[in-house]
């Protein structure tokens, strides 16, 4: 059996059971919970719980992010997504248009101290050091993002996102604060003209695990400054991780206009 067919095997298995869709309705309403969140929610025992979470993490309809001791659980629609376009969108090409842009996303909202946090998960067909390459080169954020992302990469160093229209110019800057080539890659997102904002700068986390060909690639949005860059950072990621997604597995950039970045730090 190819391995696409057992994925879609995966899924339909976790739909079928209605405890497995509550679990998935939960986390529509409040993504980002802890085990306990969701045992207290449904009025579950944690084993019972835990056994329908490891069925739908496996099929990829959930996604695990680790916050220190506590293991937060995320929506994840893309392997729903997918089944769309295999059976829907040769009846609906219209509306795939407009879903192409939104890709395999786990999103939403995590509170801690009520500071925004976001979280998107994408799966890229490529190796690591090529997701890598392309995070990181500044001619291929041209292509993919408007944007040319320029530094060295290493610790300490400024990065700039600069526009492709007026190469001098950079709307988003910041610094490199860890880079493990290439596994993770942690950034500030701020001002260009290196001023922090009062709570200070937003910070960007992007983790790329590799198994089969395939990188898992989670990016952290943290210490967004409010709902409305929330708002703002939930259209862009999808968009631009799209089209990174769509050039590296097609050579091509998909039809849509590239997202502009905006710093979205935390404001007073």
């Amino acid at each position: 059996m190819a391995a696409g067919t057992r994925d879609v095997d995966r899924v339909f298995k976790a739909l079928a059971d209605p405890t497995r869709r509550l679990f998935l309705d939960r986390l529509r309403e409040v993504d980002g919970q802890t085990l306990g969140e969701l045992c207290a929610r449904l009025g579950m025992a944690r084993q019972s719980a835990t056994q329908h979470l490891d069925v739908l993490v496996h099929a990829g309809l959930v996604t695990v992010v680790r916050r220190g001791r506590e293991r937060l659980h995320f929506l994840n629609p893309a392997p729903l997504h997918d089944i769309g376009e295999r059976w829907i969108s040769s009846f609906d090409r219209p509306r795939l248009v407009a879903l192409s842009a939104i890709r395999s996303r786990a999103e939403e909202l995590v509170v801690s101290d009520s500071v925004p946090t976001y979280v998107y998960v994408t799966y890229v067909r490529a190796r690591a050091e090529q997701v890598w390459h392309a995070l990181t080169d500044a001619d291929l954020t041209a292509r993919y993002w408007g944007h040319a992302n320029v530094s060295d990469w290493q610790p300490g160093s400024r990065w700039e996102h600069r526009r492709t229209d007026d190469p001098g110019v950079a709307d988003v800057a910041g610094r490199v604060l860890e880079a493990d080539r290439p596994r993770r890659l942690v950034i500030t997102f701020g001002s260009p003209d290196g001023e922090r904002a009062p709570g200070g700068d937003s910070v960007v986390t992007f983790l790329l695990e590799e198994q089969g060909g395939i990188v898992r690639l989670t990016v952290t949005h943290e210490n967004l400054a409010d709902e409305t860059a929330l708002g703002e950072i939930s259209h862009g990621w999808p968009a631009v991780l799209a089209n990174l997604k769509s050039l590296l597995e097609t050579g091509e950039v998909l039809p849509e206009a590239p997202w502009e970045m905006a710093p979205a730090g935390r404001s007073s």
